[in-house]
């Protein structure tokens, strides 16, 4: 077990770093949608979809 892991450890490692990522990535947009934050821009004069994404309340 421990062989394969120091002859894999560059793998290993590389992973770690994509799911710390987007484990950050996947937070900061919970907590973005939790605070009310649209994902969009926020630029509705140039957007096709303005009418139906942003209705009125």
């Amino acid at each position: 077990m421990i062989a394969w892991i120091s002859n894999n450890i560059g793998t290993i490692v590389a992973v770690a770093v994509i799911i710390s990522i987007v484990a950050v990535a996947v937070i900061i947009i919970v907590k973005d949608k939790k605070k009310g934050k649209s994902s969009c821009g926020c630029n509705c004069a140039h957007c096709s979809m303005a009418g139906s994404c942003h209705k009125n309340k």
